[in-house]
Order: C-alpha cells, then structure tokens, then sequence
C-alpha cells in the first residue's frame, strides 16, 4: 500500500505541476477498500470548499470525499464511497458539483462527466456528459459552469462552459492548458486562469484572454478581498483587483494541491501531505483546520 500511494503521489505531481499528460491523470476508476482496516485515507487532494448550511470542510480526493464539521480536525470519509472527484466544487447548502472517475463498486463510464450532489456528497446524479468528458478544473458561480479537463476519445484537453447549470455546452480556448481557474464574485464572466507559465484574465466568458503581469503561475482563488494566488514555493499573493498590483500577503509553507474560498472570505489551501490550511485574514495567517493524521 505504501509503495502504491508512493506511485500515486508521483502521477498526481506531474499532472498538476508539471502538466505531463493532462488526459491521462486519474484515468483508472478508484477501486474501493470496503472493510478493509488499512483504509488509504484521503490520498492527493484535488478540491476543497466549506457547506454554507454548516460550515463543514470537505476535501475532494482521489480516494473519496471527505468532511470534517466545524470544530473537529480529522476528516471522515462521506457515505463509505472511494469516487475520484476530480473536479469539485460548492455551489449552495449541501449542493456540490464534480466531475473525475467513479468507484468500481458502480457501474458507471470512466469518465463521469458533469455530476451534481444535493446532500452533501452522500449520493451524486449525472448532469451532462457522462462518459464523454473528465474535468480536472471545475469552477461555477450561479448558473454558470467552466470546466477543463479531457476528452474520453481523443484524450485531448477540454474546456467548456455553460450558461443554465450543465445542460448545455460550449467550447472555449484556453490561453494555455490550465491548472486553475477562479470566477470575479461580482460577475460571472470575469475570469483569471493560470496556465504552467502563465496568468490570464477574461471579461468576456473566456471567449478571449490578456495576459496578466502575475508573479508566477499557481492556484488561484477569487473573494471579496481580492485575487489570490498561492506559488509552488508556498508564497501567497494578493491584489486587490486583477489588474492591480501583487504583493506577498504570507505563506503556507509548502508546496499546495488544492486552493480555494471557504465561508465569508476565508481561504482554504491543501498540502501535498493532506494538511488543510485556512486563513480569515487574507492570507497572512494560517491555520491548521484539518490534517490526515
């Protein structure tokens, strides 16, 4: 198990950093451990976000879905399910989007393309292209929806959006493939995306993009106190709007897997050991809100 989680850990590294065969990442359906006493726990963090109806963390990974409630650090697996969410995010209480590889306990396609969640990660319906399409970036804000990803034919990388919740799609350009993208809160159309050089902004719905005089790549997120970004060094940037200028607002110290906002402007950061991180003050601070151990 141990060397397997090893080997894990490497595929997961290069797709995200490294962005070596984007398609190819998390392409095996997770297979499940039911009874089994050597659990794999949450192994390579792929999302984060907190429930509005509770305040709960939950932490997406390739082993399953996690929550931990408000007050506790450990975080327990949700409803005994090994899906690979790859993509994930919260969008309303109890309400989650995700898209990755299913357990092999279902009968479900490899790729599970859009997929929606309205009890908090307990049970997941189809939305849209299932079978078709695996998204590794998934963002939404109200009825809106980017997604980046693959293609289950060619195994090409992907970007689509929607405008009415996931029925309908539309192809985009990225300005390089991506490894995040986060959404303005004021308005749906405005994006900042970071590609493996790179960090772009689109006022137009991704239609078309400029490039931004961004520190370095990273993962992004976007609050009401700005854009942040979180280096491969662990540094944290801020500006206050995208086109403002970056400073260093802190740092997480290590490298992240997973970045994104969490209740009433608090940042939420994962590490590469399952530690999860959150700051309620723009990223000065941080704090140990749940760890795998």
């Amino acid at each position: 198990m141990a060397e397997r989680s090893r080997n894990l850990r490497r595929r997961r590294l290069a797709c995200i950093v490294a962005l070596v065969a984007l398609a190819g990442c998390g392409e095996q359906a997770t297979e499940p451990r039911p009874g089994q006493e050597d659990d794999p726990g949450p192994i390579h963090v792929h999302g984060l976000g907190a429930d509005p109806a509770d305040g709960a963390l939950f932490v997406a990974t390739h082993t399953g879905l996690f929550r931990a409630a408000e007050g506790q650090q450990r975080a327990r697996r949700v409803a005994g399910r090994y899906q690979d969410t790859m993509g994930f995010t919260v969008v309303g209480p109890n309400r989650f989007l995700g898209s990755g590889h299913p357990d092999l306990r279902e009968r479900l396609p490899p790729y599970l393309g859009l997929i929606e969640s309205r009890d908090a990660g307990r049970t997941w319906r189809p939305v849209s292209l299932q079978g078709e399409v695996d998204f590794h970036v998934l963002e939404a804000s109200g009825g809106r929806i980017y997604g980046y990803g693959s293609d289950f034919q060619s195994r090409r990388p992907l970007f689509l959006t929607s405008a009415d919740g996931g029925r309908r799609w539309r192809r985009l350009d990225a300005p390089e493939p991506l490894i995040s993208l986060a959404i303005s809160p004021a308005d749906a159309r405005e994006l900042i995306a970071a590609g493996e050089r790179a960090v772009f902004r689109s006022r137009d719905g991704g239609r078309s993009w400029s490039r931004l005089d961004a520190p370095s790549a990273g993962l992004l997120a976007w609050n009401g106190d700005g854009v942040f970004l979180v280096a491969g060094d662990g540094r944290v940037w801020h500006a206050r709007r995208a086109t403002t200028t970056w400073e260093v607002a802190g740092s997480v110290g290590g490298q992240p897997a997973a970045f994104d906002t969490g209740r009433a402007d608090e940042l939420l950061v994962a590490l590469h050991d399952g530690v999860i991180l959150r700051s309620s003050d723009a990223g000065r601070r941080w704090t140990v809100r749940s760890s795998p151990r």
